[in-house]
């Protein structure tokens, strides 16, 4: 059975970018200089409207912020699994 396809904004994951950033006193602008991708893309990922990311882009944020993709990515609160 194919699994339905979910709009975009009804994806049970939240993005924590905002937060991280917030703790480090870091900008969008700055760690989309660091990570080498577009702000607009990470602004997709801040504003939780994402809906895929390649694990090195991943990988890269989190090292950047110096975090784990645990405390970058969760699963949002009373979200249907």
């Amino acid at each position: 059975m194919a699994r339905k396809e979910e709009p975009a904004g009804d994806a049970p994951i939240h993005c924590r970018l905002d937060e991280l950033l917030a703790e480090r006193d870091m900008t969008l602008t700055e760690l989309a200089k660091r990570v080498d991708i577009t702000y607009a893309n990470l602004s997709v990922l801040k504003n939780d409207r994402g809906r895929a990311i390649r694990f090195s882009t991943l990988a890269a944020i989190c090292e950047a912020l110096d975090c784990t993709v645990g405390e970058l990515l969760e699963v949002a609160k009373n979200a249907p699994v």
